[in-house]
C-alpha cells in the first residue's frame, strides 16, 4: 500500500471509530434502563393495574351504563377505550427515565457522565432509547390483553407496536426535556404529574374527538397525543366501532392519514431531543 493511500484512508478510519465511540455509551445506557426492568418484575406487573382498571372497570360499566340508557353511541366502550389505556400504560415508565436523570444529578452520577470522553448527546439517546423500550414492553403486555377489547391478535399489531414505540420515545422526549429544564427533583415530579393527566384527559382517549363544544376541540386538537391515540386507534385490528364517523377526528374537516399523524409525533420527537440535548450539552 503506499502512502497516499495510507493517507486517504486515515480520516476514514478516525471518523469510523468516532462514530462507535459515540455509539457505545448509548448502548450502555439503553442495557442500563433494561437491567432495571429486568430486576424489578413488581414495577412491570403494577404497570398493568391501571391500565386494567379503566379497561374492565371504567369500560364495562360506562358501556352497560350507556347501554341501559338506550343512548349508546358506540357499540362497545371498552374496545374505543383501548387505544387510550394502550398509551397510558407507556407513559409512566417513560416518563420515569426523565426522573432517573434527576436523580443521576443529585446523586453525582450524571457528572460521572459529563466528564466521561463521548458526546453528551449519546446520553440523551441512550436515555431516550431506553425508556421508549422500556414503555414498548408495557405497551406490549397490555396488548397480550386487548382480547378483552375484541381487539384481534393478527400480524397488523406488528404495527401498532411501532406506533406504541414511536409514542414511548415521544414521552421520553417530554420527559428528558423537562429533567435537563428543572433541575430539583420534588418540582420535577409536580410538573410531571400535572402535565400528565391533562394530556391524557385532552386527548380523545376517553370521548370522541368529533363533535366537542368550541374550547374543548381546539384543546383536544392541539394536543400532539390525540394524533398517536386516533394513529393507533385506526391502526388496531379490532370491531368497526374503531373506523366509525363518530370516532373519527377531523381538522377543519380533514381526516389526517395515519402517516401524517406518525409524522407530526416524530417531528416532536426529533424537536424535544434537539432541545434536550443542546440543554445537556450545555450544563455543566
Amino acid at each position: 500500500m503506499s502512502i497516499t493511500e495510507t493517507a486517504l484512508q486515515a480520516p476514514a478510519a478516525t471518523e469510523e471509530r468516532r462514530a462507535v465511540s459515540a455509539l457505545r455509551p448509548c448502548l450502555l445506557l439503553w442495557r442500563r434502563e433494561m437491567i432495571r426492568l429486568r430486576h424489578n418484575p413488581v414495577r412491570l406487573a403494577m404497570g398493568l393495574v391501571t391500565p386494567l382498571l379503566f379497561l374492565v372497570v371504567l369500560g364495562t360499566g360506562l358501556d352497560a351504563a350507556s347501554g341501559n340508557l338506550g343512548k349508546a353511541q358506540l357499540n362497545d366502550y371498552r374496545a374505543f377505550l383501548f387505544p387510550g389505556v394502550l398509551v397510558m400504560s407507556v407513559q409512566a415508565p417513560a416518563i420515569a427515565v426523565g426522573i432517573s436523570l434527576v436523580w443521576d444529578r443529585r446523586l453525582g452520577v450524571l457528572r460521572q457522565m459529563l466528564v466521561a470522553p463521548f458526546p453528551r448527546s449519546s446520553v440523551v439517546l441512550g436515555l431516550a432509547l431506553g425508556g421508549a423500550t422500556t414503555g414498548a414492553i408495557y405497551g406490549l403486555l397490555v396488548l397480550s390483553v386487548g382480547g378483552i377489547a375484541s381487539i384481534r391478535y393478527t400480524p397488523v399489531l406488528l404495527v401498532v407496536m411501532v406506533e406504541v414505540l414511536l409514542i414511548s420515545l415521544l414521552f421520553t422526549s417530554l420527559g428528558l426535556l423537562a429533567a435537563v429544564t428543572i433541575r430539583q427533583v420534588d418540582t420535577f415530579q409536580v410538573v410531571v404529574n400535572l402535565s400528565l393527566m391533562p394530556l391524557m384527559f385532552f386527548s380523545g382517549a376517553m370521548f370522541p374527538p368529533n363533535g366537542l363544544p368550541g374550547w374543548l376541540a381546539v384543546v383536544v386538537k392541539l394536543n400532539p397525543l390525540t394524533y398517536g391515540i386516533d394513529a393507533v386507534r385506526r391502526t388496531l385490528p379490532g370491531p368497526d366501532v374503531l373506523s366509525s364517523e363518530q370516532t373519527r377526528l377531523l381538522v377543519g374537516g380533514w381526516h389526517p392519514p395515519v402517516v401524517a399523524e406518525l409524522g407530526l409525533l416524530a417531528a416532536i420527537v426529533a424537536l424535544a431531543l434537539g432541545v434536550a440535548t443542546y440543554r445537556f450539552s450545555s450544563s455543566k
